[in-house]
């Protein structure tokens, strides 16, 4: 990035800071390891502090990177807990101390970092969450992948599943995103040279999540969703949000449902691309009542409604002995425009004697849009 492009940036978003008591969050978003979104983050601290602005490294994860170790002299770190879980001592966020000494700004890297046990919160980013409360601006870093909702595309076309993850609605509290980007190849020569993880490992990482179709596939998708993002800020400050928020989903689920946690992240990005508010609906009939399925499955149901609040949905439980009579009436109650159900496997005898729950709900909600998809 240019130094007067990268001044302005800075210059930017200390306006903003000026703006509002919330503190303000900046993000700096990448598509692989290796990019160059803790090292630009630092970069911009030092621009910061030079402008005497009061800014402290909450966390940073250098990963023994040479160029990225040399940017954390010079600016104040706030020292980490250390917590000892199974005989092992681990560093973390030091949440309370950073909200002792209240800087202006606190530099807390890797968003989707999971906590070790005993922490307050079990993600970094809730610890974020709990700063940006207080007050204090943050300027952090995150992998596209991360995000929640993109969970099943990446493990179907990259086979990697991402273990951390992180809610979509993170990505909309930041009010400024860097888009950190580089080349594939620049990236996998990057990672030849030993400039992102050891030697050891780089033969393994350039056949696996670091190939050139899936470095090019995720530099797509985060463009696509800054690009996403900044037309939803757009949206909302202009208005026109409102304007066109005439749509509302529901998302129907059953405890013996084909892999809810697929239906719901994809039905989240529908809902998040029409703008639209949208419900979980968990109906449990009496074939579904606790006396009649086990303590796994009521686990999974939990577990399922927790995934959809964490994705924006408002869940929704309902006692009924006729899915469709019970789905339709909370469609009209809530005015609902779009229906989402998962693709289930029929046995053949029931496809010819019997009509399906799509049958059915076509007959009892005329008017409204039913979204078939394929969880597989």
């Amino acid at each position: 990035m240019p130094p007067d492009e990268a001044s302005q940036r800075a210059e930017h978003f200390l306006t903003l800071i000026r703006q509002r008591q919330r503190g303000r969050l900046k993000l700096y978003l990448g598509f692989a390891a290796g990019v160059g979104k803790t090292y630009e983050m630092l970069q911009e601290a030092h621009r910061l502090k030079r402008q005497n602005v009061d800014v402290v490294i909450g966390v940073v994860e250098t990963h023994g990177r040479t160029e990225t170790m040399a940017l954390v002299a010079g600016l104040e770190q706030i020292p980490r807990r250390r917590i000892e879980y199974r005989n092992v001592v681990l560093e973390e966020l030091d949440l309370d101390a950073v909200l002792a000494r209240r800087p202006t700004v606190a530099l807390i890297d890797e968003l989707a970092h999971t906590n070790a046990p005993g922490s307050r919160h079990a993600k970094r980013y809730q610890g974020v969450e709990e700063l940006l409360r207080a007050g204090i601006n943050v300027i952090a870093t995150l992998n596209i992948q991360h995000l929640e909702s993109l969970y099943d595309l990446i493990e179907r076309d990259m086979g990697v599943p991402v273990k951390e993850r992180i809610p979509d609605y993170v990505l909309g509290l930041a009010d400024e995103i860097v888009n950190v980007d580089l080349p594939a190849e620049d990236l996998r020569e990057r990672l030849t040279s030993g400039k992102i993880y050891p030697m050891g490992r780089v033969n393994q990482a350039l056949e696996n999540f670091f190939t050139a179709d899936n470095l090019t596939r995720l530099r797509e998708m985060t463009l696509g969703e800054i690009a996403h993002a900044l037309d939803r800020r757009r949206r909302e400050q202009s208005g026109e949000r409102e304007r066109l928020g005439s749509d509302r989903l529901m998302v129907c689920l059953s405890s013996r449902g084909p892999s809810p946690e697929s239906l719901l992240r994809k039905s989240a990005r529908i809902a998040d691309r029409l703008y639209a508010p949208w419900y979980a609906v968990y109906i449990q009939t009496p074939r579904e009542s606790i006396e009649r399925i086990d303590a796994a499955a009521q686990r999974r149901v939990e577990n399922v409604l927790e995934l959809a609040s964490q994705l924006g949905g408002v869940v929704w439980k309902s006692k009924g002995s006729d899915v469709v009579t019970t789905i339709a009436a909370f469609a009209q109650e809530y005015a609902i425009t779009h229906i989402i159900m998962g693709r289930t496997q029929r046995p053949w005898y029931r496809r010819i004697f019997r009509q399906s729950i799509f049958d059915r709900l076509m007959q009892a909600v005329r008017g409204t849009t039913i979204i078939v998809i394929d969880t597989g």
